[in-house]
């Protein structure tokens, strides 16, 4: 039987749950894939990395399986011989407990190329991210793994419990009721079991132990105790896997050392409705402030369907006195329309810049190059008509604004009533709505999961609510809104919803300090 020539399969290690903590190896795997299989535990958003990739989810958690091993192991070999880059991108490290060694086996038997690229291992940055860390030279010189449910045969798949040379893996408790630092894997439903035999073979009943649930998440959850109480308070606290417990005096270290769950927006779920291309920079703010972002973008940007009109103005724009930005957007779709059509920015010639907002401003400085003349202190487009006419730029002077399709009607209004020679408003992008918003949103909503949305224009505002439907103010209800600034507050408040923030300053920086 022939085949293709054999692709390679890479297992890469996704870490724990944190997108930032794949290594720079993996990332780069990613960008290169043709096929990613990923599992439970691997962080959905690192697909953000392979595009292009095929994914294919082959998710596991206790007691349901999409896939079982043999079928993962089949499935890789098919894809690897059928010439593809394979990322297998597996949650933590491939390693530990994380049934790497067979499917390289699998793939070594098929005569598939692989490599192994390493992760961060939940044992080592759950505590991390929860203020413990896991070797202090007061407490301990050993750290151990252990599989949480490795002998709890309820809990095993079905050929794990026949798997050959299975008695190998026997716990030695005595053992390990000496040793200073203990990580369990996936041990929630078995921790009564675990801690007992602990105690029993004489490990002290005080010993501080900690559970932590999505370790690196912001969804992180830790319960801390004792093993003698641990397993009662992680049954009050309705913790559920995926978690890891960390057993040892190094847990006593937490209050001093918990940094992550102190960050001012942890445990909250910021919905952010930006466009897609906008929304990373936010989402990462966000995120380094301890929130977990769910992007619902509710607009997508376009060139126009009509380009001459946009070419006529670049081409002439150096006739202009003054030439307007209102958005970074604009400004991008300005430099890739100059390029396409031969030019760069020469064509501003003499001709003034002025830009609505410090972000529009420094896009202007990055993506072209050129000095802005005049950027209102306010960030509306009124502040800039009465900035113009103050310094006596508009009388008997020609105007050029490069916007959006669906830019307000007053700065063209307001030049041409203070005598602008001459007003030309050219849409250098459209904004169309998005079909739909993504189905975790949704039930994020219906779950009362969501604390936050925030809307950085009227047209987010707007297109969020038509796409919840009619019965939008009940899928709100209870949710804090974050507006960027004023314009948006009145369309927030002509739909029915009163904003919980609005930024002193109407940028992402007002709006990230308004949400602190």
């Amino acid at each position: 039987m022939s085949h293709l020539s054999p692709g390679i399969v890479y297992l890469v290690g996704a870490g724990p749950g944190d997108v930032g903590l794949i290594t720079v190896r993996g990332r780069d795997l990613l960008e290169q894939a043709d096929v990613v299989v990923y599992d439970y535990l691997s962080n959905p958003l690192l697909l953000g990395h392979a595009p292009q990739a095929r994914a294919i989810y082959v998710g596991k958690k206790a007691a349901q399986h999409s896939m079982t091993q043999d079928e993962i192991n089949a499935l890789l070999v098919r894809e690897g011989l059928a010439g593809h880059k394979v990322v297998r991108l597996k949650g933590g490290d491939p390693f530990v407990f994380g049934r790497g060694g067979e499917e390289c086996e699998a793939l070594h038997n098929a005569g598939v190329p692989f490599e192994v690229v390493p992760g961060i291992t939940a044992a080592i940055a759950a505590p991390a991210y929860a203020g413990i860390p896991v070797t202090h030279r007061d407490f301990n010189s050993s750290f151990t793994f252990i599989t949480g449910h490795e002998k709890e045969e309820q809990y095993k798949e079905d050929e794990a419990r026949t798997r050959e040379g299975g008695a190998a893996s026997d716990v030695d408790w005595p053992s390990l009721a000496k040793l200073p630092c203990l990580a369990f894997y996936m041990g929630v439903k078995s921790l009564p079991r675990i801690c007992q035999r602990l105690i029993e073979n004489g490990m002290p009943p005080d010993m501080p132990a900690a559970t932590i649930r999505w370790g690196t998440h912001p969804k992180q959850r830790t319960v801390v105790g004792t093993i003698a109480d641990l397993p009662q308070k992680i049954a009050e606290a309705k913790l559920g896997p995926p978690a890891m417990t960390i057993i040892g005096r190094v847990v006593s270290l937490r209050p001093v050392m918990n940094w992550f769950e102190s960050r001012p927006l942890f445990g909250q779920t910021v919905v952010v409705t930006r466009t897609r291309q906008q929304a990373s920079d936010l989402s990462k703010q966000l995120s380094a402030l301890g929130a977990n972002v769910l992007e619902a973008p509710t607009i997508e940007l376009a060139p126009p369907a009509d380009l001459i009109p946009v070419d006529a103005a670049l081409k002439s724009i150096g006739t202009y006195d003054w030439t307007v930005f209102t958005s970074a957007n604009g400004v991008r779709y300005v430099k890739q329309r100059l390029l396409e059509i031969g030019l760069d920015a020469r064509a501003f010639g003499r001709s003034k810049l002025a830009a609505i907002g410090d972000a529009t401003a420094a896009a202007i400085r990055e993506e072209l190059s050129l000095k802005v003349d005049l950027c209102p202190q306010a960030f509306v487009a009124e502040a800039l008509a009465d900035a113009l006419r103050d310094a006596n730029e508009v009388k008997g002077k020609r105007h050029l604004l490069l916007r959006a399709d669906i830019a307000r009607p007053v700065l063209r209004q307001r030049l041409s009533a203070d005598g602008s020679l001459e007003v030309s408003d050219v849409a250098v992008y459209e904004t169309r709505p998005a079909a739909a918003l993504p189905p975790t949103l949704i039930d994020a909503l219906a779950a009362g999961d969501v604390q936050w949305v925030t809307f950085t224009s009227s047209s987010t505002a707007k297109n969020f609510v038509a796409l919840l439907g009619d019965d939008y103010k009940a899928k709100l209800a209870g949710v804090k809104i974050a507006s960027i600034g004023p314009i948006t507050t009145a369309t927030l408040k002509d739909l029915g919803l009163e904003p919980t923030v609005q930024a002193e300053t109407f940028n992402l920086q007002g709006l990230l300090s308004a949400l602190k």
